[in-house]
């Protein structure tokens, strides 16, 4: 069975850090894009940071860039998400998603699997 479970979730202060991590089961993933998504209350689901099947090439959204990274370990089959300077707007439920090919990027409809999520939010 396919599965994306992931973890490292919880309430942080503004200004705090989280690492996410995604495990991936069921089969490898070495050959597929991963990418980070969230979803805030209220509000439709958005992209994060998505990273290639080598783990070469990375993309941000803006609202993140230069303090979220992406970065992946092939033998673990694992994809993680450090969230540097966090800021309350950054409350969301996180969910990590497989591409059906090398390289996923911002489009939600590139991607085949999903993760159930896990909650982060930031207090002020």
């Amino acid at each position: 069975q396919v599965q994306l479970v992931e973890s490292g979730g919880g309430l942080v202060q503004a200004g705090g850090s989280l690492r996410l991590s995604c495990a991936a089961s069921g089969r490898s993933w070495n050959s597929n894009g991963l990418g980070w998504f969230r979803q805030a209350p209220g509000k439709e689901r958005e992209f994060v940071a998505a990273i290639s099947r080598g783990g070469s090439s990375t993309t941000y959204a803006d609202s993140v860039k230069g303090r979220f990274t992406i970065s992946r370990d092939n033998a673990k089959n694992t994809v993680y998400l450090q969230m540097n300077s966090l800021k309350p707007e950054d409350t969301a439920v996180y969910y990590c998603a497989a591409a059906r090919i090398r390289w996923g990027g911002s489009s939600a409809h590139e991607y085949d699997y999903w993760g159930q999520g896990t909650q982060v939010t930031v207090s002020s």
